[in-house]
C-alpha cells in the first residue's frame, strides 16, 4: 500500500507539473516540495530549502548579485517553517520570499 500511494502522488505531481504552460515560483515550488517530502531520508527543513534554492531564479551573473544571495538567505531563515508534508504552502512561501526580495532591493 505504501508504494502504491508514493508512485500514485509521484504521478500526480508530475500531471500537475506537466500541466502547466509557465513555471512561476509557487508552481516550481509545490511539485519540488511534494516530490522531496516523499522520498525518504529528507526532512521538511532540508526539502524546504533546497526549494527555495532550486525555484528562487537566480539572475545570469548570479555569482556578483548580492539581491539573489541576499533574497535567497532572507527566504531560507524566514519562509522553511511554513511548508508541512500535507500542504507545500506554495502561496505562503511566494509571498515571504516576495517580501524578502522587497527587502533586499530596498537594503542592498
Amino acid at each position: 500500500m505504501g508504494k502504491a500511494k508514493t508512485l500514485f502522488m509521484v504521478c500526480l505531481v508530475l500531471g500537475l507539473f506537466l500541466g502547466q504552460s509557465g513555471a512561476n515560483f509557487e508552481d516550481c515550488y509545490k511539485v519540488c516540495f511534494l516530490l522531496c517530502a516523499i522520498t525518504p531520508g529528507h526532512t521538511l527543513f532540508s526539502c524546504s530549502v533546497e526549494c527555495l534554492k532550486d525555484c528562487i531564479t537566480p539572475p545570469s551573473d548570479s555569482l556578483r548579485d548580492t539581491r539573489y544571495f541576499c533574497k535567497l538567505g532572507c527566504a531560507s531563515t524566514l519562509c522553511t517553517n511554513l511548508s508541512s508534508k500535507d500542504n507545500p504552502g506554495e502561496k505562503r512561501v511566494a509571498g515571504c520570499v516576495g517580501s524578502c526580495s522587497k527587502t533586499c532591493t530596498d537594503h542592498v
